[in-house]
């Protein structure tokens, strides 16, 4: 078991911005907050079949912490941060969680990545009143502020993305014969559903659909079986390997419909790259965050930031990995929330301040982009860009779409 715990210390140095809060705020502390220090957790997978996502992630939070207290914490306090492995197992991470809570005695499970340990540990930590917050998952259950109000996502809903699909659709090609490749989970459906809102009256536009399972070894007769339906769109909700295995497929059968991939894969130096960099050319996809690995932003300061902030607090993950990326904007967020609570630093007041972030920015989203969180309704994002693949690095085309 990989158990990491970085301890506090009681020093506060004066000189921090962070420190500073209004004369009159009053103090409250919820569990795991003293004078002193905020207890923060969480569960990732820092081994198992999702290792490779987790732990570059898992490392990019472990560095903003480790910065945030050499900088003399938030609001005088300092960050103890225990990340707990849970394997990409659910009964792992509902072990896990139940640790952080009953054992450490964290203030909030933070940043969690992926459907299934969210899923998980969500009914637990809602019946506790534990926020769970900024977690890494696209599914729509995850937005259900009724049911389950301390859950809170800070990445776009699969359905959001393909109703901005399909309302682009019908701007750009209206009379499209659509074919669709998904991954078979939620991931996938969720996309589907909302593609076809998209194309609201024109979802009869959807020729065919084909699905793959997550553990299937390729998809090329997937791919096969859409170009012999005579479609001339394609458009797929798949995973890293399967959308680098898709484009390359097309290109070589020589075939040439608008290609669509989604968001989290549309990475240059994971997807577009292993698939070829001329076989991507005119790909399309939507994006909320600057892509560190292309050539567009090279010489953005947020870009740049983020590299150097990497290259001193987590030199071992690559800056292209889009789970670091998004991991990244995820903790920047949660710093600027606890900022927020001042010394009212209960879970409520937490769950407060995350869910009051409508309109605001944070670093490496794209230009024209905000987050739409609010307690009402917690969609991170309900607006996108649309960018198509140059050969060499992704173009931002149109205004921010809405899928509302």
């Amino acid at each position: 078991m990989h158990h990491r715990t970085f301890p506090t210390s009681s020093s506060i140095v004066a000189a921090a911005i962070l420190c500073i809060v209004p004369a009159h705020a009053q103090k409250a502390h919820g569990p795991g907050v003293s004078d002193t220090e905020i207890k923060l957790g969480q569960s990732t997978p820092l081994s198992g079949p999702a290792s490779a996502f987790g732990a570059g992630a898992g490392r990019a939070v472990v560095g903003y912490f480790t910065m945030i207290n050499e900088r003399g914490g938030i609001n005088g306090r300092k960050i103890s941060f225990t990340q707990l492995d849970n394997a990409y197992s659910a009964p792992k991470a509902i072990e896990q969680s139940r640790k952080l809570v009953d054992d450490v005695g964290v203030l909030a499970e933070v940043g969690t990545i992926g459907t299934a340990p969210n899923v998980a540990v969500q009914k637990f930590l809602n019946t506790k009143k534990v926020p769970q917050l900024f977690i890494t998952a696209g599914g729509r259950r995850f937005n259900d502020p009724k049911q389950f109000p301390w859950t809170i996502p800070l990445y776009p809903d699969f359905e959001t993305e393909g109703r901005v699909i399909g309302k682009y659709i019908l701007a750009a090609k209206p009379d499209a014969k659509i074919g669709v490749l998904y991954q078979n989970d939620d991931f996938g459906r969720d996309y589907v559903k909302g593609l076809r809102a998209g194309l609201g009256g024109k979802a009869n536009a959807v020729l065919i659909t084909a699905s793959y399972e997550v553990t299937d070894p390729t998809i090329d007769s997937q791919i096969v079986q859409l170009k012999a339906a005579g479609i001339d769109t394609l458009i797929e909700q798949s995973s890293a390997k399967a959308a680098a295995q898709s484009i390359r497929k097309v290109h070589e059968l020589d075939w040439h419909p608008l290609h669509i991939i989604g968001g989290s894969t549309a990475s240059v130096e994971t997807v577009l790259k292993p698939a070829g960099l001329a076989a991507s050319r005119g790909v399309v996809t939507t994006q909320y965050l600057k892509q560190p690995g292309d050539p567009a932003w090279a010489d953005d300061a947020e870009v740049k930031a983020y590299k150097e902030f990497l290259k001193k607090y987590a030199s071992s993950v690559n800056p292209d990995d889009y789970s670091v990326l998004v991991a990244y904007t995820n903790v920047n967020t949660l710093g600027a929330v606890l900022k927020s609570c001042g010394d009212d630093l209960t879970r409520e007041n937490l769950v407060r301040q995350a869910t009051s972030l409508h309109g605001q920015r944070m670093p490496m989203m794209l230009p024209g982009l905000t987050i739409s969180i609010t307690p009402e309704d917690y969609t991170p994002f309900k607006t996108l860009r649309i960018a198509v693949f140059d050969g060499n690095s992704w173009t931002l085309t149109g205004a921010p779409m809405t899928a509302d």
